[in-house]
């Protein structure tokens, strides 16, 4: 009885722990910073879902945290903001979930809900924000707890691998897409092509835009032709028609008077990276006639309520690249040299 007792005590034990991947020390990710660990399992307060995870979008976030690009939030820190999974247990008086729903984390994890940003509804610009993956763990674990308030629902019509690249990519390509004040019927461009533009585009076809695409890669310009731009072309080339909105999505900042010189008097171009390099000394000229410069920092809650929507209505088709957790560094690696095509998804196996 003893030695039974012992094996019910070791299992339950182990049943405590998680496999993670975590970053200890920044470092180019050519040099692996996510190592592969065994971590105790987190619990859950009040109002919180303990989420078994499924499946987590990898992103070029991920990245500049990986490799000290942005300023550390925390170490060691399991990264990973685009989280679907299964409701595992359910803290007190939690009434959103029940235990066995699927939910999603996106990069917001928190807002104070007091201070005058989100008092006037521009929680992505709370004084006190936390984010996921960043400030927290996040999804590129086993499990992960989150406020009920800061979790959402996955519209069935999405699988956990389709759905996880719409919690960030989707999410920030959304609020840059209403931020450029694109209107449906406009000439719109989209500098650099991954996992945010491949969401971005749909929803502007959609909308009847006319879409221009530039990207270095061609296996990326071939697929936003298959997504239906109207045109594409390297970073460097002059549209054919001057765009009334564009987002730059790669963090290259001399991109800035590139593109803006293809910008229509009057038009935005929105910068949605959270990480861009400088950004270049430029002429007046290309700003004059009330063009706009933009940046897009983070997104609120009514963002991935609407996202989630409109994706689901469209439906927008993710094009995913699925990783095992393990396969981290490897996922990010390809990430950094443009080798996926869509977005890069973590199957998490537990």
């Amino acid at each position: 009885m003893r030695r039974h007792g012992s094996k019910r005590q070791s299992a339950n034990f182990l049943a405590n722990f998680m496999k993670a991947m975590v970053i200890e020390k920044t470092g180019a990710i050519e040099s692996n910073p996510l190592k592969s660990v065994e971590l105790p399992r987190p619990g859950t307060g009040s109002k919180e879902i303990l989420i078994k995870v499924e499946t987590c979008g990898i992103c070029h976030t991920d990245l500049h945290i990986a490799e000290g690009d942005i300023k550390e939030g925390k170490l060691s820190l399991i990264p990973g903001h685009q989280v679907v999974g299964i409701v595992h247990e359910t803290g007190k008086g939690v009434r959103k979930f029940k235990k066995g729903d699927r939910a999603g984390v996106p990069w917001l994890y928190s807002s104070c809900g007091s201070c005058k940003f989100c008092l006037a509804k521009r929680e992505n610009l709370c004084e006190n924000a936390r984010f996921t993956g960043y400030h927290v763990d996040g999804g590129y674990a086993e499990f992960m707890s989150v406020h009920e308030d800061f979790a959402y629902p996955i519209p069935e019509i999405f699988s956990d691998a389709e759905a996880a690249p719409l919690l960030c990519a989707g999410v920030i390509g959304y609020r840059s897409f209403r931020l450029s004040s694109v209107k449906p019927g406009e000439r719109f461009g989209l500098y650099g092509f991954g996992a945010s533009a491949h969401i971005v585009i749909q929803i502007a076809v959609h909308l009847d835009c006319e879409v221009y695409v530039f990207s270095r890669s061609s296996l990326h310009r071939k697929h936003a032709e298959h997504l239906g731009a109207k045109w594409t072309g390297m970073p460097g080339d002059s549209s054919p028609h001057p765009l009334d909105s564009a987002i730059i999505f790669a963090p290259a900042g001399d991109l800035v008077p590139i593109a803006l010189k293809n910008i229509e008097k009057g038009g935005t171009l929105a910068l949605a990276g959270i990480h861009m390099s400088p950004v270049p000394e430029m002429d007046y000229s290309l700003l004059y006639h009330e063009r706009i410069l933009r940046s897009v920092a983070n997104s609120t809650r009514r963002d991935v309520e609407e996202l989630l929507k409109i994706a689901s209505e469209i439906p927008v088709k993710t094009s995913v690249e699925i990783f095992g957790l393990e396969d981290a560094n490897i996922a990010l690696k390809n990430l950094k040299t443009g080798r996926i095509n869509g977005a890069g998804v973590l199957r998490i196996i537990g």
